[in-house]
């Protein structure tokens, strides 16, 4: 955040960083990937002229997220889970608003064939967002 909008000199770099952390579990209580979101959320909040052109990618890595999180039946509490999918639908929502709309036009077809309802119920707050 004390970089603000000069992040976009290292959106490239913060990218794949941001997207291998999304990758992989770091254990139960999951500190990386939640940080990671933090990260990613704050990047997202001062380089937002700039996300319209990552969203595919950013999209991706984030679906991906959350159905891993709903996936996995590993020691992670349910707090934790909770924490990262909300955090994940927060991104999603900044994405959209950044992108003028572009994610909820995406996530249409996704959200209708969803059969899992925590993944559902993230889509769902990602198209009522106003």
């Amino acid at each position: 955040s004390r970089l603000g909008i000069l992040i976009v000199r290292h959106l490239k770099r913060l990218e794949r960083v941001i997207l291998g952390y999304l990758e992989v579990s770091d254990g139960p209580e999951e500190e990386a990937r939640l940080g990671i979101l933090e990260t990613l959320q704050c990047t997202i909040e001062h380089a937002w002229p700039r996300m319209p052109c990552r969203l595919p990618v950013l999209l991706k890595a984030l679906l991906r997220l959350l159905w891993d999180v709903h996936t996995e039946r590993g020691p992670t509490p349910e707090p934790v889970r909770a924490a990262l999918l909300h955090k994940a639908t927060q991104c999603l929502i900044l994405l959209d608003h950044c992108s003028q709309g572009q994610v909820k036009v995406l996530l249409e077809g996704v959200h209708s064939s969803c059969e899992e309802p925590q993944v559902r119920e993230c889509l769902r707050k990602v198209q009522e967002s106003t």
